[in-house]
């Protein structure tokens, strides 16, 4: 007995042949190539909110920016490094009014 999963078939409008429904590879890696982006950049705004978060907020933003064009599965995640991402360069700038200077440290 051997099991395989089926695709849904649908026939096309004018010829009447059966169509079916799968995802080209291409379209398969860039959604997945998007989906790495967005946990990317959530990772990167989480860590940056802790360490180098003038660089690694930019990089958040940017990454889950990409990921929500691309049409990432992960819309959460990417909205979540999204949010983290500006956090990040919200703090730098709370922490730069605070000590008044260009940096900030423990």
């Amino acid at each position: 007995m051997e099991l395989t999963a089926t695709t849904p078939v649908t026939t096309t409008p004018v010829t009447n042949t059966p169509v079916t429904a799968t995802a080209t590879p291409a379209r398969r890696a860039a959604v997945r190539d998007a989906d790495g982006m967005a946990v990317a950049a959530f990772i990167l705004g989480l860590v940056g909110l802790l360490v180098l978060n003038v660089f690694l907020g930019p990089i958040a933003i940017a990454l889950a920016s990409v990921a929500l064009w691309r049409g990432t599965a992960r819309r959460g995640r990417a909205f979540l490094g999204l949010g983290l991402g500006i956090a990040d360069l919200l703090v730098l700038v709370a922490f730069m009014q605070f000590d008044s200077t260009m940096s900030w440290n423990f």
